[in-house]
């Protein structure tokens, strides 16, 4: 008789170098899901997490691209997938976890990285509103009172290298 065994969920966390990701994302995102495959498991999601400097080094890169992914798979094949990014180019480093509790809203929370989209995308259409919002009249006012704080401190800064010159000149005298 065969023992059925039921795939867990896990939350694998892969590291992978900025310098590749950045201009390969569909190459590094591939080379995960073959990894994966290649064990048994089955993909839930997988999403860029964010792109951050490292506490240290790794493989002499000083710069990594966190990728999130959700996937079902037996146990026993943790160690496969752990063994297979260790013979990776692309992948520095990974760390799966056991995600049995986790929600599928908690798996479809937005990541770092697709926050920052989200905003770049809302940010244009902010500005936009803003400056039809301020009245023109004030937006005058502000640009003249800048351009005279502008012109005080440079004059300031004139007065400050003036005075700096005439004490290195004195220095040399003595």
């Amino acid at each position: 008789m065969e023992t059925v065994t039921k795939n867990k969920l896990y939350e694998g966390m892969f590291l992978a170098d900025s310098a590749l990701a950045g201009p390969d994302w569909d190459g590094v995102k591939n080379t995960i899901k073959k990894i994966l495959e290649k064990a048994g498991a089955e993909i839930v999601t997988i999403k860029k997490w964010d792109d951050r400097k490292l506490a240290y080094e790794i493989r002499g890169k000083s710069r990594g691209t966190y990728i999130l992914c959700y996937f079902r798979a037996d146990g026993g094949k943790i160690k496969d997938i752990e063994n297979a990014v260790k013979l990776s180019e692309h992948i520095m480093r990974v760390l799966i976890l056991n995600a049995e509790k986790m929600t599928s809203e908690d798996i479809e929370k937005d990541t770092p990285a697709t926050r920052v989209e989200k905003e770049m995308l809302k940010e244009p259409d902010e500005t936009e509103q803003k400056e039809n919002d301020s009245p023109q009249d004030n937006t005058d006012e502000e640009s003249e009172q800048e351009n005279e704080s502008d012109t005080e401190t440079e004059q300031d800064e004139q007065e400050q290298k003036e005075k700096f010159d005439s004490e290195q000149d004195s220095e040399i005298r003595d």
